[in-house]
C-alpha cells in the first residue's frame, strides 16, 4: 500500500479512536454525576441501573475494538497494515474502508466463518 493510502487509514483510525475515547469520558462523567440518590423512587432507581448496565455493555465492545485500533496503528507502523495475517496477500482497500482493524482477506475471513459454521452445526 503506498504512504499516502497508508496515512489516510493512518488519521481514519486515529480519528475513530479519538471519538470512542470522547464517548468513555462523557459517560465517565455522566456516571460519576448522577448517583442512585437522586431517584428515591425503587422502579426510577432500577431503571437507571437498567440504562447504565447498558451503556457500560457498549463502552466494554468499544473499549475492545480501541484496542484492535491501537493494533491497526501498530501494524500500520510496522508496515504490515492491510496484508492478510493468514495467507499474506494484500487486503483489498475496499474491504480495509469497511473495517479498517480487519486483519484478514475476505477470503481467509469466509473461509473462518464457514469453519466454525461447520463446526457449530
Amino acid at each position: 500500500m503506498n504512504p499516502e493510502r497508508l496515512e489516510f487509514f493512518r488519521s481514519l483510525l486515529q480519528e475513530r479512536i479519538n471519538e470512542l475515547l470522547g464517548e468513555a469520558d462523557k459517560t465517565r462523567t455522566v456516571m460519576t454525576g448522577s448517583g442512585a440518590s437522586a431517584f428515591p423512587d425503587p422502579t426510577d432507581r432500577a431503571a437507571l441501573e437498567t440504562d447504565r448496565s447498558y451503556v457500560l455493555r457498549i463502552r466494554d465492545r468499544e473499549r475492545k475494538l480501541i484496542l484492535k485500533i491501537r493494533d491497526a496503528l501498530d501494524r500500520i507502523d510496522a508496515g504490515t497494515y492491510g496484508v492478510c495475517e493468514i495467507c499474506g496477500c494484500e487486503i483489498s482497500e475496499k474491504r480495509l474502508l469497511a473495517r479498517p482493524v480487519t486483519t484478514m482477506c475476505i477470503a481467509c475471513k469466509s473461509r473462518m466463518e464457514d469453519l466454525e459454521r461447520a463446526r457449530g452445526a
